[in-house]
């Protein structure tokens, strides 16, 4: 897997963290650095990790679907990719979700729900031998980045700017599996 590519999956997968921040700092009637710091370290922890609890189970299943990993890949990144396009386009627009930072069991669970996606691209990318721990690292602050500058983002602009990342994101995964079936196929 390039550099390329892992910063471009980084990316797409960081889209659901950074939406999820800019509610964070919607909702914040005052940023706090240490609020901040904690909801980005959250979202990067579990965008960071689950991809290598995904990665162990597809190592695990590799060499039983070797001979068609590459579709199982390219299958598994145009579900998660549709299911982002999918939820972004059928939100309602009054539908802010805001959790307090201060609260870590909420933020844990914020953190989980926007990070299932990378443990099947962990799974995705155990199936094709290749290695997690640089993937893995590089999603890990990709994803602070984005979180840290949502919170950011989201209480100077509040709801004056409507962009729907989740399409992008979606649209970026799609792009990544088609890639990896082109290049495992036409090999």
């Amino acid at each position: 897997m390039s550099f390329f590519t892992i910063i471009i999956l980084a990316i797409g997968l960081s889209v659901d963290s950074f939406a999820a921040s800019i509610s964070t700092g919607v909702c914040m009637r005052r940023i706090r650095l240490s609020e901040s710091l904690k909801v980005a370290t959250f979202m990067a922890f579990f965008q960071g990790g689950l991809p290598i609890i995904g990665w162990l189970i597809g190592r695990g299943f590799q060499k039983t679907i070797s001979s068609y990993d590459h579709w199982v890949a390219f299958i598994l990144l145009l579900i998660i990719g549709g299911k982002m396009i999918y939820e972004s386009i059928s939100e309602k627009e009054d539908d802010t979700t805001c959790f307090c930072p201060s609260n870590t069991l909420m933020l844990m669970g914020i953190a989980l729900a926007t990070s299932i996606d990378a443990l099947v691209v962990g799974v995705g990318i155990g199936l094709l031998d290749n290695l997690i721990w640089v993937p893995a690292l590089i999603i890990g602050i990709t994803t602070f980045l984005f979180s840290f500058s949502g919170i950011y983002v989201g209480h100077h602009l509040g709801h004056r700017i409507n962009f729907k990342l989740e399409i992008v994101g979606g649209l970026v995964l799609i792009g990544l599996g088609i890639k990896i079936l082109i290049e495992h196929t036409m090999v």
